[in-house]
């Protein structure tokens, strides 16, 4: 395993990070929560240092998980979880609200059976929610030591320079990192994030580098699919992202690599990357995709990969992959009132 300095922070990250959405996760995920724990060691034996959770996931069951994991292993570990997904049908049980986070830190250090938390990210945007409320929550957490490092997921360029501002003009503390989505199909954050990530001195833990399953080597033309991830995800059924997977598979065969393997090597070779999540169902998932922690793509297949999908742009429908503004949601966002209209 190879490791790289998570931005400015000065943490040495390992260039693979274990994501646990589908651990302790029902449908798709892996609910043996003694199968977990053992892929979760399984990890850190094999170099990994840095494990990714989120309060969202599974309502709490992945960090339960993950701090039955750590048990004894705490120090040796980067641990970042996030905030602000719903947690329940209470609507205040959600979000970057000061309220929220103040509460719901504390719910996470007693799921992840810890003192402090070493990267506290935003999950999502909170468009109600001011940005210096947030961050002003955030800065006292880490003041106080429940929070070594602060940062946010799926934020476009705009907003991370805004909360950037807002940080400086504020004295609070800055967003250290962001993890945005980051595959061979989907590449837009080369466009205007990684850029900013680089300027600001911000870490970036990149999600979704197998494009949701896309670039797994089981969604393919031919009809062989994941059928139960073809159930959740629209994008399996997109023809332009079709046509891009098979000329990606069509260049792994000829590289001598696995989809997979390649899909991982691209991803860990910008420079602008400090680490990228793998989220393992299973022991031979693991296996596999460690694997790869040695491969490095030549310029060729690298330049290769660039006529496929240009850099710096998405192919077909990413499955929500970027961050959606509300007004491209709701109708009601981006149109006056009728009664407004009439009388103007």
């Amino acid at each position: 395993m190879h490791y790289r300095t998570l931005g400015r922070t000065g943490i040495q990250v390992s260039s693979f990070a274990l994501g646990t959405m589908v651990l302790g996760a029902e449908g798709l995920g892996n609910p043996d929560h003694d199968d977990s724990v053992r892929i979760i060691h399984k990890a850190l034996d094999s170099g990994i240092n840095l494990v990714d959770t989120a309060d969202a996931y599974s309502r709490g069951e992945s960090e339960v998980v993950v701090g039955k994991a750590l048990k004894g292993r705490r120090d040796d570990v980067v641990l970042a979880t996030k905030f602000g997904l719903p947690m329940s049908d209470d609507p205040n049980h959600k979000g970057a609200s000061r309220r929220w986070i103040m509460t719901e830190v504390e719910n996470s250090l007693r799921r992840l059976q810890t003192d402090h938390i070493d990267l506290y990210q935003m999950h999502r945007l909170d468009p109600d929610t001011d940005i210096d409320e947030t961050l002003s929550a955030l800065t006292e957490l880490v003041r106080s030591g429940k929070v070594r490092a602060i940062g946010a997921s799926t934020v476009p360029a705009s907003q991370i320079v805004e909360a950037q501002w807002v940080a400086e003009r504020h004295g609070l503390e800055p967003f250290r990192t962001e993890q945005p989505p980051y595959s061979i199909l989907n590449r837009a954050i080369e466009a205007e994030v990684l850029p900013v990530t680089d300027r600001y001195g911000m870490g970036v833990l990149t999600w979704s580098p197998m494009a949701k399953g896309m670039l797994s080597g089981r969604i393919r033309r031919d009809g062989a699919t994941d059928l139960r991830r073809a159930a959740v995800f629209s994008s399996f059924s997109d023809t332009e992202r079709l046509d891009a997977v098979e000329k990606i598979a069509a260049l792994a065969e000829e590289a001598g690599l696995s989809m997979p393997h390649l899909a991982l090597a691209f991803a860990v070779a910008h420079p602008a990357v400090s680490s990228v999540l793998i989220g393992p169902r299973t022991m031979e998932q693991l296996d596999d995709l460690l694997a790869a922690a040695d491969v490095t793509l030549s310029d060729d297949v690298l330049d290769r990969i660039d006529e496929i999908v240009p850099p710096g742009t998405d192919v077909g429908r990413p499955d929500q992959a970027s961050y959606v503004p509300p007004a491209l949601q709701q109708a009601s966002l981006r149109r006056l009132p009728t009664a407004t209209r009439a009388a103007a």
